[in-house]
């Protein structure tokens, strides 16, 4: 019986043993087993990505050595420890600093000398083009961590750090200001200073006229001459207290005249240089032209006539008065652009020409490159002055320069006219005496005594007195701006009659744009005895 009994149990075990699994195990089997391969196959293309690469050549391959890697993607790699050393350097100079600003030197100490060694160790690395390894920058970046930690504690967080730097950021748009500001002082104060080398001109000249009557003498048997009120010839005047550009005004118009000998220059300065003025007009040769040296102080009628001289005497006597207002008003006055006569004398030709019909003006700051004669021949039609306009859109008319505000300017004035340039001009003294133009420009000076309509210069004068008065000239009569502008087409340039240093730039100083200096230059005689021992060079 056992024995049967043993041999039915071993078939019931047998058939135990094949029983089936329950499902959710097989499952389970098999999501194991995918996941298992998904990792397979991503290690594999692991391996596959980080393969040296393969430079083809030809039918040849070779691989490239594993230790050369380009420097650039490894900082730019977010994964490397390159990268990693120069996003800590430049939080830690930013914490550096901040820990001045505190006068937490000795922190400040200890990021500079982390910093100098990360610094040390990415130079190694970009000359020998291998990746930084963990080994290598595991020390730094692990004491740049705690030294930033330690800003951080001393309250140098992120908050702090914005605050900071925006404060800095605020001073130096406010240093940026001022130094615009002082840069345009400094060139103003430039323009208007003059060189050692046209002083020491001006004072050999000066004393060559007071050693040698014969000079004087000559001055005086020049002022009888018939041709300065002959209205058959090309008569210009300048109101210049530069001998050397005056010079230069005048033998650019004659080297380019036609007819140099029918050319008559009026020129006028002041005290100082009067006597150096005439000495150079006197011992040099203009072709043959004929220049005419009045001093300012001739004109006895000014000081009677002009309301601005009565002005400006008004100013000098509350200036000297002292207070914070007559200092500013003295500052004023000193100034050359506000307060020079000869600047003003512009308003004044016909009573300095009293027997002429026709002038050109020109600045002392122009260069001449064409024939001015046929100037005289254009038609005005009744108008006083004809010049170039300067308006472009909306650029440079009247409500530029004026004060509009005011109701005796909007009542009176267009603001939209197109404003114009002075520096070269050409005046109908007939319709400027039929208008009464100088009368006008009194009226205006008396209505701007608190310089409530404009602030300083000779132009807004200029345009309210001649206002409807203005004959537009073709624009390649006078070229503007080589005193301030770098960028000036050279076609423009070229085709020009007269071009024009207007601006700081003066072609007679050092800070001269060097472009355009050559024009000006090439009519300096640099051979004359004076000229060379001034060191003009």
């Amino acid at each position: 019986m056992r024995g049967s009994e043993m041999r039915r149990r071993a078939p019931e075990y047998r058939r135990q043993s094949r029983r089936r699994l329950p499902g959710w195990i097989w499952w389970l089997v098999g999501i194991f087993l995918v996941v298992g391969l998904m990792l397979f196959v991503l290690h594999h293309n692991q391996k596959e990505q980080f393969r040296p690469p393969v430079i083809n050549k030809g039918s040849e391959t070779e691989e490239v050595s594993p230790g050369k890697v380009n420097f650039t993607e490894e900082l730019l790699s977010s994964t490397s420890f390159a990268r990693q050393l120069a996003d800590q350097m430049t939080l830690a100079k930013a914490y550096v600093i901040l820990a001045k600003e505190h006068g937490n030197l000795q922190l400040a100490w200890e990021l500079s000398s982390q910093i100098r060694n990360s610094q040390r160790l990415l130079s190694q690395g970009a000359v020998s083009g291998r990746a930084i390894t963990q080994e290598e920058a595991h020390p730094i970046i692990t004491r740049l961590a705690r030294l930033i930690y330690k800003a951080q504690d001393s309250h140098y967080d992120i908050s702090t750090t914005m605050v900071t730097l925006k404060s800095h950021a605020l001073a130096l748009e406010e240093r940026a200001k001022a130094a615009v500001v002082q840069t345009a002082e400094f060139g103003q104060l430039a323009a208007e200073s003059l060189p050692k080398n046209i002083h020491c001109l001006t004072v050999k000249l000066t004393e060559e006229w007071l050693q040698n009557p014969k000079l004087r003498s000559r001055s005086e048997e020049h002022r009888n001459s018939t041709r300065l009120v002959d209205n058959n010839l090309y008569h210009f005047c300048i109101f210049s207290d530069n001998v050397l550009a005056t010079s230069v005004v005048v033998n650019s118009t004659v080297s380019n005249a036609n007819h140099p000998q029918q050319l008559v220059f009026h020129v006028v300065t002041d005290r100082i240089n009067f006597g150096a003025m005439s000495t150079w007009f006197l011992i040099n040769d203009f072709k043959g032209c004929t220049v005419e040296v009045h001093c300012i102080d001739e004109f006895s009628w000014l000081n009677a006539a002009s309301s601005l001289v009565r002005w400006l005497s008004e100013m000098e006597t509350k200036g000297s008065s002292g207070g914070l207002k007559a200092q500013e008003q003295e500052i004023k006055f000193h100034n050359p652009k506000f307060v020079s006569l000869l600047n003003h004398l512009r308003f004044y030709i016909p009573q300095i020409l009293p027997n002429l019909e026709k002038v050109v003006f020109l600045d002392d700051d122009v260069v001449v490159q064409k024939d001015l004669t046929q100037l005289f021949s254009i038609e005005l039609h009744g108008n006083v002055i004809g010049a170039v306009e300067t308006c472009l859109e909306s650029f440079h008319r009247y409500h530029k320069y004026l004060n509009f505000s005011q109701p005796i300017i909007s009542s009176k004035i267009d603001p939209h006219t197109c404003g114009w340039a002075f520096g070269m001009n050409i005046f109908d003294l007939i319709a400027w005496r039929k208008a009464n133009a100088t009368s006008l420009y009194h009226y205006w000076q008396e209505q701007n005594a608190d310089q409530l309509l404009w602030r300083t210069g000779t132009l807004p004068a200029g345009l309210l007195t001649f206002y409807g008065l203005m004959e537009p000239l073709d624009r390649r009569w006078h070229v503007l701006g080589l005193g301030y502008d770098v960028d000036i087409d050279d076609r423009l340039i070229e085709s020009a009659a007269v071009v024009h240093y207007n601006g700081n730039m003066k072609p007679w100083l050092k800070l001269a744009i060097h472009r355009y200096k050559s024009i000006w230059e090439r009519h300096v005689n640099f051979s004359h005895p004076h000229v060379s021992e001034c060191m003009f060079h």
